[in-house]
């Protein structure tokens, strides 16, 4: 088992590295100056040559696109996210602040998700091809289909403007966290319970489980012991998936209701063209998909012991 996980840290070093190498690359591709828009910035006019030059030199964009970047890397893997060009604050503090407000809402969203997706999963599956199971199907192709922004509006007008039993953005008291979960999960829950409902009739056909019913196992069993935790493997890379998705920040969801999360935080960034926060949010996120990436290949190891002797053979 050590040995599993060395590998797999080890496998976590080149991707963290590529990721590093994307984002940068992706900041210095985007249309304009950042020195000129900083030192205009700063000057509340056009930027002068001299300006600019000495925008560059406090931005580090001096000398070429290489040792830039190991400049900018060496910095990033320190902490430094370098300063905002809107706020004239390092990106650091208030991305972790805005990440804080995003688990807030991922958290919960994500755990609300896995608690309606796989007992729908399993009933749609037990239930194979009955009323009960074509009206789950129904329901959850409507929301993995339904857009978060439509989802979110027609929240904020029926729950929030018409009935009044919540308030319609904002973060606030413990009311305020009803609607952009229920939005944020809603998606999740349905992709889930279709690939709950897949991975468990594969497994309902295997020999063990139909061994397990020859024996005279009660269908609970059958399904929960055996069928379910068999189907766990491919179910576990959909969770952390949408984990990761909902760590990462939802920015449409996040603007609609004006929460001061990571999605709405780029969102604000793109628009007023800030590339140190742009480049901030994107190596967030891509460590954020890195991490559960690395989390869903350990509890392979976990949940199917026969993955790992696989891998050391």
């Amino acid at each position: 088992m050590r040995n599993y996980v060395l590998r797999r840290l080890l496998l976590f070093v080149p991707t963290l590295i590529g990721m590093s190498i994307l984002t940068f690359g992706v900041s210095n591709l985007t249309p304009g100056d950042p020195a000129f828009a900083f030192a205009s910035r700063l000057a509340n006019r056009p930027a002068t040559a001299d300006e600019v030059a000495e925008a560059r030199k406090d931005l580090g964009l001096e000398g070429g696109l290489v040792p830039r970047y190991f400049r900018w890397a060496g910095r990033a893997a320190q902490g430094d996210l370098g300063i905002s060009f809107s706020t004239r604050l390092p990106v650091r503090p208030e991305l972790v602040q805005r990440a804080r407000y995003t688990l807030q809402l991922a958290i919960p969203a994500a755990v609300l998700s896995v608690l309606i997706a796989i007992p729908v999963g399993v009933i749609s599956a037990v239930r194979r091809g009955r009323f009960s199971d074509q009206v789950l199907r129904i329901v959850t192709l409507a929301g993995a289909s339904v857009p978060s922004f439509w989802l979110a509006l027609m929240l904020i007008v029926v729950v929030a403007v018409k009935l009044s039993w919540v308030p319609s953005a904002g973060r606030g008291g413990a009311v305020s966290y009803i609607l952009p979960v229920l939005t944020l999960s809603a998606a999740p829950a349905a992709v889930l319970a279709r690939f709950t409902r897949s991975a468990l009739l594969e497994t309902m056909t295997s020999d063990y489980v139909v061994t397990a019913r020859a024996k005279g196992a009660r269908e609970a069993v059958v399904v929960g012991r055996h069928a379910l935790r068999n189907a766990l493997v491919p179910l576990v890379t959909a969770i952390g998936t949408s984990f990761a998705a909902l760590i990462g920040g939802a920015a449409v969801v996040e603007t609609v209701f004006v929460w001061p999360g990571v999605g709405r935080l780029l969102v604000e960034a793109i628009g007023q063209r800030d590339y140190p926060v742009i480049a901030g949010v994107v190596l967030y996120s891509g460590a954020v998909f890195a991490v559960m990436s690395l989390v869903v290949d350990l509890l392979y190891a976990v949940i199917d012991p026969r993955i790992r002797l696989a891998d050391e053979q």
